[in-house]
């Protein structure tokens, strides 16, 4: 195989235009806390994190996130894949966010398994989609609010209704509408929670992996302590996490310096900026309306 055909063999992203078709609606308006929040990738590097610790802590979703993803062997790849995935869900024109949704939901549903401890599972339980739905949610919104700038509780309650029409898509019936539903689901799930080497392993990977663009790079170890952070305390302690790497103030200081100033930043041919063109609204839009 010659150095072209290997370069030629090596798997890439799908090429989506955010651009079109002009003037089709998202599954969230561009007024929405959803195109808010998504666009900044502070927020999302952040809320990720802890969302990926949060579903590790589930041990059948664990076994199908370790088991049947390349997360070990390419996390680069599958971070910038599950990226894409948030881009389209959030920003892309509903046809193309419909498409791409059925088919992440027919890949998952090949993945099915046995825990280490008897357990089977498959990925489309609605349970386990509704713990993936919410622990994207919470990750997200979570970090937006107190690494970006504050939200109300009205405004995150918008954040989780937003998130309803592609949690039904993807077949997460019981997605929370609001916080306090949030809550309430983490509370039921607390008790299936649990340590496992793997969460350390996730967090080792991630500590080696140069996911966010040279200028954020630096702040990588901070702002994954940050994902840390916002885990709720009685999570953090089943996880083993309660005294693991936290923020000092200075720490969380300059974290919210660096969001704060990734809100600003119009990336024109990021989705966000170009989703907005796709509605006739100015690329800027976004970052206008943010307070």
């Amino acid at each position: 195989m010659t150095t072209a055909s290997k370069a030629s063999a090596k798997p890439e992203l799908p090429s989506i235009d955010f651009t079109q078709p002009a003037g089709e609606a998202a599954l969230a308006p561009p007024s929405s806390i959803s195109w808010r929040v998504f666009k900044n990738p502070v927020a999302l590097y952040i809320g990720g994190t802890a969302a990926v610790l949060l579903e590790l802590a589930e041990p059948r979703v664990r076994s199908g996130v370790w088991d049947h993803t390349t997360f070990r062997t390419a996390p680069l790849l599958r971070m910038q894949r599950t990226g894409l995935a948030a881009m389209v869900t959030v920003y892309g024109a509903r046809s193309v966010a419909k498409q791409m949704i059925a088919g992440i939901t027919r890949m998952h549903g090949n993945v099915q398994g046995v825990t280490p401890d008897g357990r089977k599972y498959t990925a489309l339980e609605p349970e386990l989609m509704d713990w993936v739905q919410v622990t994207a949610s919470f990750g997200f919104v979570q970090a937006y609010h107190q690494f970006v700038a504050p939200l109300s509780i009205a405004e995150r309650d918008s954040f989780y209704r937003e998130a309803r029409a592609s949690a039904e898509l993807y077949g997460a019936p019981g997605a929370p509408e609001n916080e306090a539903q949030q809550q309430a689901l983490f509370q039921q799930m607390l008790p299936q929670l649990e340590a496992s080497d793997i969460i350390f392993e996730f967090l080792d990977i991630m500590r080696h992996t140069k996911a966010l663009p040279l200028l954020l790079r630096p702040l990588q170890p901070l702002f994954m302590r940050a994902a840390i952070s916002i885990l709720p305390p009685d999570v953090r302690s089943r996880l083993g996490l309660e005294n693991s790497q936290q923020l000092t103030g200075w720490q969380r200081t300059l974290v919210r310096k660096g969001g704060a100033l990734a809100d600003r930043i119009v990336f024109r041919s990021a989705p966000p900026a170009q989703a907005s063109l796709r509605m006739g609204l100015p690329a800027n839009y976004l970052y206008k309306k943010t307070p």
